[in-house]
This record gives C-alpha cells, structure tokens and sequence, in this order.
C-alpha cells in the first residue's frame, strides 16, 4: 500500500512539475539530414558532423514543484565546436510540432555565423541572431513566430524579484530586438534557458594552428602543461572503494548517478594521444583521483589484432613514407603514415565463380560496346590512302612560297583506343565482416563486385588497377595488390581478388595518397580515381572524427591537383551526411542497398567515363 500511494505521487507532482510540450516533440532523427543540408547550404562548415547534445546543468531558478519532484535540473542546449554541431536529440520547447521543427531549422541557419570577437554569451547571440536576419532575411518571419512562442513559455518577470526581474525583462528584451540589450543585469541565479540561443558556456576546443617553429612549439608545450596545472587544480582526492565490494550494495538507492568514482586504472592504458585525454578531462565535470598502495604483480602487454606471420599476406618492400594533414595546424606532416604493399603469396589461380558467370557475359557484351571503333588517323607520314586535306595545305603553302614539309600527307585506318587509366582501391576494414542480410557479408558483395568490375573493364581494354587497403594506426597502412597496371587480367588476378579478408580500420587519406601517386603515374588523357568503402575514415588513434575527415579532404585535393579525377562508391547509408566535404556534390554515390554494388559498380564506370 506504501508503495502504491508512492507511486502516485510521484507521478502526481511529476506530471504537475512537468514542462514542455511532449506530443508536440521532434526528434533529432526525424530532421537531421534536412538540418544537415540547411547547414551546408547556407554556408555552413562542410566537416561538421551532426550529432546530439549532451545535457547540462541547469543553474537557473526552478519553482518549489520543480524542486520537490526533482526535474528540470538539467537542460539540452544547442552548441558548436570544432568537430560537430550538437543539436536536442528531442526539441519539445513550443506547443506545435511545426515550430519545434523550425526551432531546429533556426538553431542550424544561427551556428553558420561566426563567434563574436570578445563578446559574452548575451551578446554573442544578439550578434549572431543579427547577422543570420542580415544574411538570410527569408528567417525572420519564422524567427519571429519563435520567439512570440518561447516568451510564452517563459517565467514572467512580475514573478521574479530584484535582479533575476531585470535579467528575465533583458533576455526578453534582446529576443524581440537583438541588439538592443548591451549587458546582461548580473543576478544570483542565471536566467531561464533560452533554446533560440546557442549554449552560453560551451565546451572549450583548441583552435587552428598554423605552421610554428620549434619556439612557438615549446610556448604552445607550456600553455598546455598549465591547462593541465588548471585541471590538476579542478580535481579532488577521494577514498579508494573497497575492491572486494561490487559497485551495488545492500541498499540499491546509494546509487545516485552512473558518473560516481568507480575504481579504474587509467593510468596503465596504451595511448598515445595526449590530445584525447585532454578532451576527455575537460569534458568531465569533477576527476576523482585516489591512492592505491598495492602494486599491480605484473603488466602483460599482448596484441589480438595482428595475425601469425606465416598467415598473413606477404609484405613487399619496406614500406612507403607518405605525409598526414593536420587540420588544427593546418599543415602537412611529413612521414606520418607508413604504406606497407602487400601480396596475397598462397592465392590460386582460379576460375569466375560460376554464380557470376551469366551477368559477367552480359557486361563484357556491354562493355566491348565502349571499344571504340576503326577510325582514320590523319596527317600520318605513311599510310593506305592520300590525306587530301592535309596534301592540298600542302600544295596551297608550296604555291604561296611558305616552306612547308611533306612528311604528313596520309591517313590511316586503324582501331581507336580509349585514352584513360583507372584505379580502385576497395575498403577492406574490419566494418566489411558484417553482415547484410542472411547469406552475405559485406566483404562478400565487395569481392563480387571486383569480380564484375574487372571482368567489365578487361573488355573494354582500358588500363586498371585494383587494391585494397586497411590500416591499423598510422604505422602499418596495409595496401593489399589484387591487380596492378601492368598484369594482365586472368586466374591469378582472380585468386587474390577470392582472397581478401576483413582487415583492420579505414585511414582513407593514406591510402587515397597512395593511390594518386600510382594513378598519376600513368601516361593517360584521364586517370580516374574510384575508392570503395562501407563507412567513413576511422582508426585507433586520433584519427577517428574531425580528423581523419579533414585529412581525406586534404588528400582528394591533393589528388585532383595531379590532375586525377577521384570518385566514391559507398553503401554507408549516412554517406550523404560527410561526403560532400569530401569528394563534392557530385563527387560520390551512395548505394542504399549494397546487395545491388556488383551490378551497379560496372554500370558506374561506365556512365563515369562515357
């Protein structure tokens, strides 16, 4: 019976204390990709990535229900930094769904602006609310509904007292006319959240440095080390738990929150990125260090990852030193990453698989099609026939008293050749061992597809490569040789196509580098570039995120200064969210249903090099 009078309550002053609008709500889900072209479209940086936003602490005055049945004592705002733009995951602010949706359209259109130089949270969002309106006038009519639908959810100030009064009349102030409000009244308790504005104190990132010098380096080294006195300081010691005690105890309502102290050992982890465990201090709201006095007996150190060498493919070469983009230094950094080529060595020479047999025929039908067809080559210096064309400039020059020679007066019919070399080069990550439905895996529809592309493009006669890659950081890049320009297509080709594995992760900038150095090689009119992947540029260590996207961009400009034209074939169902910063509109295909990659791959080269 208590506990059922409990109950009640507790959803009796829940659903008192409750604010929002919760059947009016959208979620994140339903408008990303339409919030992610808004952002683009209106200018937005191409290599942010949306994603949700984390709550934070609400310091703002909560009313006594509030308080008594606990709620409102965190809140979702929307903010920017360097890497994504965070946005609710749910927006339930207004009472119509449709003002919620264009809440998320606002906050998207708001983050293009740039930060005001010296400016504080009130004023930097009176800013940049006026340079949105002075930009893109068409949001003015929606950031005014906005706002006549927030001020109606706000406390009003008649109920506030003193200087919160004032801070509330000034927040309404600046919302109704941004600009209009110089300083914020400083009050005990920081006004209520305002959701048209951007987070007021949102994390701090480390911006863009340029190319330094050892000295700027060591003073960059010195800042860093006081950030990290200033965490130091931020820190509390506390007492060790009793390891032999689980995390529960007899009383199930000691746990408060899963952020409390659990007794880990970072200390010992493999990590070599200072930067991650910075970013991971800061984002932490209290560290908790304490004193173990027993000593670990012994550190055993093994690696999972890498296979027995007498089963691995064999390595050719000592490896190739390529440079890295660092996008907050906005340099290259020279041999960073290592190439390793390897060969499959115990691959045997093989047949088409029989289940690709009939499609193969069709698209060498196809495919012989784009064989150019017998053509005269004029103004040669022997051939089957006069070239009138050029024997009558000839005679016409002698006349005029010009001298001209007379070694270019024939023609000849001869085939014609397609003046283009190729290069794929397929993902062959650890991500490729999933599975799309119940008979294949991804690496299964991959080695069907090389399969299909080769056996299109053997009949066209163009010159091509195939290679696969994967990585596992930055020291090996493993670049797997299936086919190279100057093999010719047949069983052993086959073999080491049959032959490929899951590998490790995706540093796509690496491999791309590589690439383009091969593909440039070539003595082509047009060399095409065509990268095969399931997800986006990934590995161990830093580059996962901003960072390895960056650094591809960097390398498909690279690529495209050599002249090389680089292409995307991915069946990542979010490629549409990251591949335009990094290959261009029109720079990439995403395939929805990667069971169609086999036949569609062909047909894309096709269209390609029409």
């Amino acid at each position: 019976m208590e506990e059922q009078v409990g109950e009640l309550w507790h959803r009796l002053v829940s659903r008192l204390a409750a604010q929002g609008y919760p059947k009016a709500g959208v979620s994140l889900a339903e408008v990303e990709r339409t919030v992610g072209l808004v952002f683009r479209a209106l200018g937005g940086d191409g290599g942010l990535q949306i994603t949700a936003a984390d709550q934070v602490l609400n310091r703002a005055r909560r009313g006594w229900l509030e308080r008594l049945a606990g709620s409102q004592q965190k809140v979702v705002l929307a903010w920017r930094d360097d890497s994504y733009l965070r946005l609710p995951a749910r927006i339930d602010w207004l009472p119509e769904r449709a003002l919620n949706r264009e809440l998320y359209l606002w906050l998207a259109a708001l983050a293009v602006s740039a930060d005001a130089d010296g400016a504080d949270w009130f004023g930097a969002n009176q800013c940049r609310t006026l340079a949105t309106l002075r930009r893109f006038p068409g949001l003015a009519g929606r950031y005014r509904r906005l706002v006549e639908a927030h001020l109606a959810t706000r406390p009003s100030p008649d109920s506030l007292s003193g200087a919160e009064a004032a801070a509330e009349r000034a927040v309404r102030a600046a919302l109704i006319g941004p600009g209009s409000v110089d300083r914020l009244p400083v009050a005990r308790r920081p006004p209520a959240a305002v959701p048209l504005w951007l987070h007021p104190q949102p994390p701090v990132t480390a911006a863009p440095l340029p190319a330094v010098d050892p000295d700027t380096e060591a003073a960059a080294d010195r800042q860093r080390r006081r950030e990290l006195e200033q965490l130091r300081r931020r820190a509390e010691r506390v007492k060790a738990p009793d390891s032999d005690r689980g995390l529960t105890t007899v009383r199930m309502e000691n746990i408060f929150t899963w952020g409390e102290f659990v007794n880990v050992d970072r200390g010992s982890e493999d990590e070599d990125d200072l930067d991650r465990a910075e970013s991971v201090a800061r984002d932490l709201d209290r560290l908790a260090v304490s004193r173990d006095a027993r000593r670990a007996a012994a550190t055993l150190k093994f690696d999972l990852d890498l296979p027995a060498e007498a089963e691995d493919d064999l390595v050719i070469g000592e490896g190739i030193q390529l440079p890295e983009w660092d996008w907050r230094q906005r340099r290259l950094i020279p041999g960073h990453c290592r190439i390793v080529p390897m060969l499959a060595a115990d691959a045997q020479p093989q047949a088409l698989p029989e289940r690709l047999r009939r499609t193969a025929r069709r698209l060498r039908n196809q495919f012989q099609a784009l064989v150019p067809a017998r053509v005269w080559q004029r103004a040669q210096a022997d051939g089957q026939e006069v070239d009138l064309d050029a024997y009558l400039r000839f005679a016409a020059d002698r006349l005029a008293g010009s001298p001209t020679g007379g070694d270019a007066l024939y023609r000849d019919m001869r085939s014609g050749a397609r003046d283009l070399a190729c290069l794929l080069m397929a993902d062959l990550s650890l991500s490729t061992d999933t599975w799309i439905n119940d008979h294949h895996r991804v690496i299964d529809v991959i080695r069907d597809s090389l399969f299909l592309f080769a056996e299109a493009l053997d009949a066209t006669g163009d010159r091509f490569a195939v290679y696969g890659f994967s990585s596992r950081k930055r020291d090996p890049v493993r670049v797997h040789r299936l086919k190279s320009f100057d093999e010719r297509y047949g069983g052993a080709v086959r073999g080491r196509i049959q032959a490929i594995k899951p590998g490790y992760y995706t540093r796509m900038g690496a491999a791309i580098r590589h690439a383009s150095s091969m593909l440039s090689s070539q003595p082509a009119g047009r060399r095409l570039l065509l990268l095969l992947t399931d997800g986006k540029p990934n590995d161990l260590d830093r580059y996962e995120g901003r960072y390895g996207i960056e650094d591809t961009c960097q390398a498909v400009l690279e690529a495209r200064r050599l002249g090389l034209q680089p292409f995307c074939v991915t069946i990542d169902a979010k490629g549409n969210d990251y591949l335009p910063h990094l290959f261009g509109k029109n720079g990439y295909v995403v395939i929805h249903k990667p069971s169609d990659l086999p036949k569609r791959l062909p047909m894309l080269y096709a269209q390609l090099t029409a």
